[in-house]
């Protein structure tokens, strides 16, 4: 059972520690799987990112931060540094990383120094210890005056089990609410440096992810829990997706698949548009993901306030969106700006309003009296010279939710091509509306 509500919050163990020491693959180790990008060059985790583990029965918020370097005046590394300062800030438990192969550097004191004012649990594990001769290389630290010292590899899960059962006694036992509804994971997508990261902060009024001028800045897909009205809602800031061939090899090619793979998992996604540069190809390509994974859809014109004065650009901006998306006509489309508080709102409301079509579902009496009408209007394609049976014949029935999707049996499942369903879905969209969800009809043999 994956736990997506908690009747209280469970504790949140953070991985701090400069860069490139190896917290990421720490932080994977301990989920069991890739979660975090991890690449040899330092910095790659720019933003806090948040799973749920567990161990021996007791639940726990893991969360990985960005390279801490208390020196450094770099302006991308300063932001990653206040990430990291917030994870300590929230955190109940830390896990301070230090690399064995490196040695204690000063700027391993420094972040000791910064952590020993704080009071809540630090446990310092000594990574890289993969070998006999990196034993030794464990001594060096006790220099620091920083206890107990837990010698890991976290590549080869060395030394992992122990340092997890020393943070054991501190979690106490999570009980899950089944009851307290069902989550809506949405993610947000777009090119870079659109503006998602930007709506994720204000969704989440806080800032929750790094926000810059420079695209690519985010690189992992970051979940957020949000409680709103008593409702669940996860929200994922996801690498912008470029075009292929303007795609980096290593890190960046890993994030934009890592997107796609996060759209995949939402129920919705929010594609972010640029209102003063227009509507581009990529977005169209981006639109078309969304549609090939199967997710509920929202189209937000983002930076609109730079447009305000203009009273015609509305009007053109819509009859572009019509041409480029004339395959999601059917998702609904507002227009704001992500850097003002009154787009939450907005946002939650068009999101409440498509998950309610997403997760409907169509008692299958009404479906078949709806179907019957609308194949004695308009009959089923039959071959020439043959009776067509066709009302008699059909049956419908809605197979599934997220996204709606539909079986029609008929008796010559070869005779119905794509022009007919698509006018079935037309007709479907006007009975029953489905707004912002992308509806699959499954032809079957009677």
């Amino acid at each position: 059972m994956e736990p997506d509500l908690f009747t209280s919050p469970p504790p949140l163990v953070a991985i701090v520690g400069r860069p490139n020491v190896g917290k990421s693959t720490l932080f994977n180790r301990i989920l069991g799987k890739r979660s975090a990008i991890v690449d040899d060059v330092p910095g790659v985790t720019r933003d806090r990112n948040y799973a749920d583990a567990e161990h021996r029965g007791r639940a726990f918020r893991l969360v990985d931060t960005g390279g801490l370097d208390p020196s450094s005046s770099d302006s991308m590394l300063a932001l990653i540094r206040q990430q990291s300062q917030l994870a300590i800030t929230e955190a109940d438990i830390l896990i301070a990383v230090m690399d064995a192969r490196a040695g204690a550097t000063a700027a391993d004191r420094e972040i000791i120094d910064l952590l020993r004012p704080v009071r809540k649990p630090v446990l310092y594990a000594i990574n890289k210890v993969d070998t006999p001769k990196t034993e030794s290389l464990v001594a060096d630290f006790y220099q620091l005056g920083a206890q107990p010292l837990y010698p890991i590899s976290a590549e080869h899960g060395l030394g992992v089990d122990e340092l997890l059962d020393a943070i054991y006694p501190l979690l106490p036992a999570a009980s899950f609410d089944d009851d307290a509804g069902e989550v809506t994971r949405v993610s947000i997508v777009g090119r870079p440096n659109v503006g998602k990261s930007t709506l994720v902060n204000q969704v989440v009024g806080e800032d929750r992810v790094v926000v810059s001028d420079v695209p690519g800045t985010t690189r992992d897909p970051i979940d957020t829990r949000v409680v709103r009205n008593g409702h669940p809602y996860i929200f994922t800031d996801t690498a912008g997706i470029r075009r292929r061939g303007r795609v980096e090899h290593g890190v960046e090619q890993y994030s934009v698949t890592r997107a796609v793979t996060a759209m995949g998992r939402a129920d919705l996604a929010v594609l972010i548009l640029d209102g003063v540069e227009g509507i581009t190809e990529q977005d169209t390509k981006i639109a078309g993901l969304i549609l090939e994974q199967g997710r509920g859809c929202i189209l937000f014109v983002n930076k609109w306030d730079l447009r305000a004065g203009d009273p015609k650009a509305r009007h053109t901006y819509e009859s572009e969106l019509r041409r480029r998306f004339r395959f999601l006509t059917w998702a609904p489309v507002f227009f704001g700006s992500a850097v003002k508080p009154d787009v939450v709102d907005h946002l939650y409301r068009q999101i409440d309003r498509v998950m309610a079509h997403v997760r409907y579902r169509v008692p299958t009496g009404a479906l078949n009296k709806f179907i019957q009408t609308v194949v004695a209007e308009h009959p089923l394609p039959v071959k020439k010279g043959k009776p067509s049976k066709a009302v008699k014949s059909v049956f419908m029935t809605q197979v599934a939710t997220k996204p709606p999707t539909f079986a029609l049996f008929v008796g010559h499942p070869r005779e119905i091509g794509k022009t007919y369903l698509r006018y079935l879905e037309k007709r479907l969209r006007e009975q029953y509306g489905f707004e912002g969800a992308p509806i699959r009809i499954l032809v079957r043999q009677k």
